[in-house]
């Protein structure tokens, strides 16, 4: 099973945007660094979170913010956003099984039936959990570390310097 690191990665950026976005503009750059990975990768993450209406970003200066409640920001939704096949590609079924075999003639369409079951369950637990439950269990993990806005701007900083760039 596998679903592809897009939807953390879209979690990770909806986490920031809400943590800190009323303070400071949240750009791509910024994300990158955080999550890390390239700024076009956050991009086109962005640019499906944009296009389901969880977020919009200001054009020309940037700085992304949420476009609804985060109780409404299921994580079915996001991976849906994301990665709109996900579900199709979570089983795979083997392309060319004997036809002679009794099994191989009949394999396909009784996993197909099982791999149903799941997706249904795996789809009703995604769309029970969203963004409000998930920033909840941020705030109580970051306990006594400094989350504030200035400390995301200072590690932003920093790391922009360690690349060469000011």
């Amino acid at each position: 099973m596998h679903i592809s690191n897009k939807c953390s990665i879209a979690v990770h950026c909806l986490l920031c945007i809400n943590e800190f976005g009323k303070d400071i503009r949240i750009t791509s750059e910024m994300l990158s660094i955080s999550v890390g990975v390239n700024p076009v990768t956050i991009r086109g993450i962005m640019s499906a979170l944009k296009k389901d209406n969880i977020i919009s970003v200001k054009s020309g200066t940037g700085g992304a913010v949420l476009c609804c409640p985060t109780e409404e920001i299921s994580l079915y939704r996001i991976c849906s956003a994301v990665e709109p096949d996900f579900l199709e590609k979570l089983f795979g079924i083997h392309s060319s099984p004997s036809q002679v075999c009794p099994v191989g003639k009949i394999i396909g369409s009784v996993l197909k039936k099982s791999y149903n079951e799941v997706e249904e369950a795996l789809t009703k637990s995604l769309k029970s959990i969203t963004m409000a439950e998930i920033i909840r269990n941020y705030r109580s993990a970051s306990g006594e570390n400094d989350v504030s806005a200035e400390s995301v701007r200072e590690c932003y900083l920093s790391s922009l310097g360690s690349r060469g760039v000011t």
